[in-house]
């Protein structure tokens, strides 16, 4: 027994010297891809402005939060791409190219003229940059799973890699910490002329840092393994779609855990705060500390389940925290109205509002085409249910209860007559209960963490090794870009249709609970399983 000891003694700090550098590598990229990315999400509203013709500013807002769109939807042919090179020619080149584009392109960012000065060239260039930004991001997301779990202690990779699920919202902390100091450090005017161009530029220090720490990164030993035996996939994305169990497991990541994963993080970290501040009408900064404390706890959380999911398996893990979010999100968001803005609830218990008009098709993809989908848009926005009545024609009118009708799309007009019946145009922060709010954002946030704690390593142990990286890489861009990144404008879309923003929830919630029953079905347990196969 002594002599056993004694050699796992010697030999336990050289290995975990490795696996540290490892983590720190990989861990730290991500951190860098999503900090770039999601720089762009915060200042959308500035390039709506800089970048976009200044005419109409509805439509530059969308333009702007559409090519913002463009880099989630771009991720899976980054994916496809970066992954059958991965699989190829090993994870290590693969890492540095991404994260060596991702740097890149967001520095130029910084540099981008602005509409005033080149006119369309402007949006056009900014398109493009974003396109390499998404191409990156597919390439790099997933991929890191794979590279780190490959280097996990087998016994122990739930735990090991979990931290890199907590680079999303470091990330977003980090970025809009930054911009939130710049803003107060800064005139509003020296912040547009050119304090909106300094997180991008900082980002090549970042980017140096990052570099370094991959070049000194090792390859996976289980990519070497395959290269010595001579087992490396020609075609690794043709292997994948051909095998059907591969392709099945691909499916399975598709529809279950990585949309869990990503429906659950934008409901959580994105449109919770959105809802709290356009709909709610909480205050901006209130809203902005009360997502920024219940996101501090996402950490301990995804650590403690990646942890809990080598004791007792990854699949409890999973489902608990599908079944939860399943469960949870719709009353979590109904809460969040009722704790935060009493008066209003009230308002829209007490008082029917109705709207009458034709062609009442509100797309939040476009801007409003008539005053109906005007009226659809704005009211939406402040929180207030209304029934929907097309007519053929008939201009469209606003029907407060006991108030007279407002004709068109009269913005001054609707809001003197919804006061006048008691409607709340901010929140009283004195009303609100904040100790409920933090708590139903907990539960939204321990959902998450259910998934994001075991998911890094379920990524690459679902995959036979030859094809891992695209194998999962690509389902899981998928999934993040069409069925995460797109929800809160599913959303938006539903909850404006039906007249009542809370109805739009039920899009997240049914998904959720297509993930849980597909899981529970289909999902195998993975803990333990040898990745060198």
């Amino acid at each position: 027994m002594p002599p056993m000891n004694t050699s796992a003694a010697t030999t336990s700090p050289a290995i975990t010297l490795t696996q540290r550098k490892v983590v720190l590598a990989a861990c730290f990229g991500t951190f860098l891809e999503w900090y770039d990315f999601l720089t762009f999400a915060s200042l959308a509203t500035y390039f709506s402005i800089l970048f976009f013709p200044p005419d109409n500013p509805t439509a530059a807002l969308l333009a702007s939060l559409a090519t913002f769109g463009v880099g989630m939807l771009v991720r899976p042919l980054g994916a496809a791409v970066f992954g059958s090179l991965g699989d190829k020619y090993g994870r290590r080149p693969i890492f540095i190219a991404t994260i060596f584009l991702m740097g890149v392109t967001t520095f130029a960012v910084g540099l981008l003229p602005t509409y005033a000065q080149v006119g369309m060239l402007a949006p056009a260039l900014l398109l493009v940059l974003r396109l390499l930004q998404g191409f990156a991001v597919g390439g790099e997301i997933g991929g890191a799973a794979v590279y780190l779990t490959e280097h996990a202690p087998n016994n122990r990779r739930g735990f090991y890699t979990s931290v890199l699920q907590l680079m999303g919202p470091l990330g977003i902390m980090a970025s809009t910490l930054q911009i939130v100091l710049l803003q107060h450090w800064l005139s509003a005017a020296e912040f547009a002329e050119w304090g909106w161009r300094v997180p991008f530029l900082l980002s090549i220090v970042l980017l140096l840092i990052s570099l370094k720490s991959r070049m000194n990164m090792i390859e996976s030993p289980v990519f070497n393994q395959l290269k010595e035996s001579n087992e490396l996939a020609k075609a690794p994305l043709m292997e994948c779609l051909k095998d059907r169990r591969t392709l099945g497991r691909m499916a399975l990541l598709f529809f279950c855990i990585s949309a869990g994963g990503s429906l659950l993080f934008f409901s959580s970290q994105v449109y919770t705060s959105v809802f709290l501040k356009s709909v709610v009408k909480l205050d901006a900064q209130l809203v902005g500390t009360l997502v920024m404390l219940t996101t501090v706890a996402l950490f301990p959380l995804t650590i403690f389940f990646g942890w809990l999911s080598d004791r007792i398996g990854r699949r409890p893990i999973l489902l608990t925290g599908l079944l939860l979010g399943a469960i949870a999100i719709l009353p979590v968001f109904s809460g969040l109205l009722h704790f935060g803005n009493p008066k209003l609830t009230q308002f829209n218990h007490d008082v029917t509002v109705s709207l009458v008009g034709e062609s009442c098709h509100y797309n939040p993809f476009v801007k409003p085409r008539n005053a109906c989908e005007s009226n659809q848009e704005w009211l939406t926005k402040q929180g207030v249910i209304y029934t929907l009545e097309e007519r053929n024609g008939i201009a469209a009118q606003v029907a407060v209860q006991g108030q007279a009708s407002v004709e068109g799309f009269n913005v001054e007009a609707l809001k003197q007559t919804l006061l006048a019946a008691g409607w709340p145009e901010k929140a009283d922060a004195a009303q609100a209960n904040l100790p409920a709010i933090v708590g139903l954002l907990l539960i939204l946030v321990v959902a998450l963490a259910l998934i994001t704690g075991p998911q890094t390593a379920v990524l690459a142990e679902l995959f036979p090794a030859r094809t891992r990286y695209t194998a999962a890489a690509l389902p899981h861009n998928l999934s993040a870009g069409w069925i995460g990144g797109m929800s809160p404008f599913m959303v938006t879309l539903i909850g404006t249709r039906m007249g009542d923003v809370s109805l739009g929830i039920w899009y997240p919630a049914g998904l959720l609970s297509l993930a849980f029953v597909v899981g529970l079905l289909f999902l195998p347990e993975t803990r333990n399983t040898p990745l060198e196969h």
